[in-house]
């Protein structure tokens, strides 16, 4: 095997498992949020704040974590991002009836995740080949998938307290073992830091993103994030008052659909590959699906069928996700500002995923589940027209 695979598989496998595990944390407020409602410790509008405060210090950390990604190592911000994330998690399971301790610890929690994406975009990126670092993307977003059906999973078994109280002990070991592993590779050379200060170097590196339509793909982050975040988050939620569904079955049906939607990212870079790696038409025929799927729920009342259309609906959205973060975001190496411009994007996603959580909550009361479905599909057929190439440099990314 050669040595640049073998480096793929062990960066690419340790980014992969970790980031798995953030995204199971991430998900375990909206599994639980069903079993907080029913135990009356939290309204349907205090899980929608307690969201939209993780979103926005999760979005600004992002920013923040990733200008800071391209000047500090790696190493630091994942094992240190990781650790204290899960302390925040263990004080929210411990102060949960005290507001203002959970917001906040809450707050800090989505602060501190956001110092793993961006600096780990560029780890892969600088350290693999181009076609490695792809892939790894693909595989570490794949995973991120697989975190919610293991926070479903976990629901159903434990008190939602005790479910915070596995996500931060799970982040807590998982940081201590980036730590280790990272200085073991570092001392082996496979992982090696490119961090430049030269002034004139970034205002090349910003020219160049936007070159290669950065404007474009921050319209495609804020649609496809109030996807990947916020519809997904309200889902047990939809299960429950709009299908049915008891909220133990909700975590089960969330569990079993989120595993199946995980497998995007695996056909998201098939579709890309078979249409000769366009990446604008792959992502207009991802959008153009996810929007027919989500208006189709309005007509389809009875639930199994109904829980499948929403899915494919997010299964589809979710395609143009892998597009940025798997393709766009390791394609910009050579601009020497991976992490700032991911961290850009993911901050962009966020906040938007902040700002619409809020607005969703509200509305399920004002226009009901249906009117919100009809948002969600104009929201996709925003992003068709967004991914029409207006020129024709189509080919615009690190090969």
């Amino acid at each position: 095997m050669k040595q640049s695979v073998k480096n793929a598989f062990l960066l690419g496998g340790i980014c992969t498992v970790a980031y798995m595990f953030v995204y199971f944390v991430r998900n375990i407020l909206s599994v639980v949020s069903p079993k907080m409602i029913n135990d009356g410790m939290y309204s349907e509008s205090e899980i929608g704040s307690l969201s939209s405060i993780f979103f926005i210090t999760y979005a600004i950390g992002q920013l923040i974590n990733g200008i800071l990604g391209d000047k500090i190592k790696a190493k630091y911000m994942l094992s240190l991002g990781l650790i204290l994330s899960g302390l925040t998690n263990f004080v929210f399971c411990f102060e949960n009836t005290n507001f203002i301790s959970a917001y906040i610890s809450y707050a800090l929690c989505g602060f501190f995740l956001s110092m793993i994406y961006g600096p780990m975009t560029k780890l892969v990126a600088e350290n693999l080949e181009p076609i490695y670092a792809s892939r790894s993307s693909v595989a570490y977003n794949f995973s991120s998938h697989l975190g919610s059906p293991i926070a479903g999973i976990v629901a159903v078994i434990f008190a939602w307290q005790l479910v915070f109280l596995c996500g931060g002990l799970t982040l807590v070991l998982c940081g201590v073992a980036c730590y280790i592993i990272f200085t073991y590779l570092e001392k082996k050379g496979v992982i090696t830091y490119k961090v430049s200060d030269n002034t004139e170097v970034k205002r090349n590196g910003i020219k160049m993103l936007f070159e290669r339509k950065i404007v474009k793909f921050t319209a495609v982050s804020l649609l496809t994030g109030i996807v990947r975040t916020t519809v997904v988050f309200w889902l047990p939620t939809y299960y429950t008052q709009y299908l049915g569904y008891t909220p133990e079955q909700s975590a089960i049906v969330f569990t079993v659909t989120t595993l199946i939607t995980s497998l995007n990212a695996l056909l998201a870079i098939t579709i890309y590959e078979k249409l000769n790696r366009n990446l604008d038409l792959t992502m207009i025929l991802s959008f153009g699906t996810s929007a027919i799927f989500f208006i189709s729920c309005i007509f389809i009342k009875q639930p199994i069928t109904n829980v499948i259309f929403i899915n494919l609906a997010i299964f589809a959205a979710n395609c143009s996700s892998t597009m940025l973060w798997s393709r766009y975001c390791p394609g910009l190496r050579s601009t020497g500002l991976v992490s700032s411009a991911t961290g850009f994007l993911d901050f962009v996603s966020y906040m938007a995923a902040s700002i619409s959580s809020t607005i969703f909550a509200n509305a399920v009361t004002d226009i009901g589940w249906n009117g919100l479905i009809i948002v969600w599909s104009i929201l996709m057929f925003l992003g068709v027209f967004v991914s029409i190439p207006y020129d024709k440099n189509t080919h615009y990314l690190d090969e």
